[in-house]
C-alpha cells in the first residue's frame, strides 16, 4: 500500500493555507532563534524579563512559541537586548526559493 504525501512549499502555514503565510513563518524563524538565545542562558523567566524588558508572563509566552504575541520588531528588540547584530539583506526572488531566509551564525 503507498502512503500518500505532499510535498511542503517550504511554509507550513502557506500549506495549511494561512493568511500572511510568508509573515509568520519569518516571524517564527526569528522566534526561534530568540528562543535558543534565551535557553543558552540558562537564567530563570524572571531574569529573563528583566533582561528583555517584558513582564515574566510575556517570556512564557515566548518560550512556549506563541510568536503570534510579538512582531517582528520586538523580536529584532530582544535580540538586540541580547546583544546580536541584526542585518537585513534585500535581493531579488528567484521562484522556488522562500522569501523569507533567517540565517543564524
Amino acid at each position: 500500500m503507498a502512503i500518500e504525501f505532499e510535498e511542503s512549499s517550504g511554509n507550513v502555514f502557506a500549506d495549511l493555507g494561512i493568511e500572511n503565510a510568508t509573515e509568520l513563518q519569518a516571524r517564527a524563524m526569528v522566534g526561534l532563534y530568540v528562543i535558543k538565545l534565551l535557553k543558552e542562558k540558562n537564567m530563570k523567566q524572571r531574569e529573563l524579563s528583566e533582561l528583555l524588558g517584558v513582564k515574566q508572563a510575556e517570556i512564557s509566552h515566548l518560550l512556549n512559541g506563541h510568536f503570534s504575541r510579538f512582531t517582528i520588531d520586538k523580536l529584532i528588540d530582544f535580540l538586540n537586548s541580547m546583544n546580536q547584530k541584526v542585518t537585513i539583506q534585500i535581493s531579488p526572488h528567484k521562484r522556488g526559493e522562500p522569501y523569507h531566509n533567517v540565517i543564524c551564525v
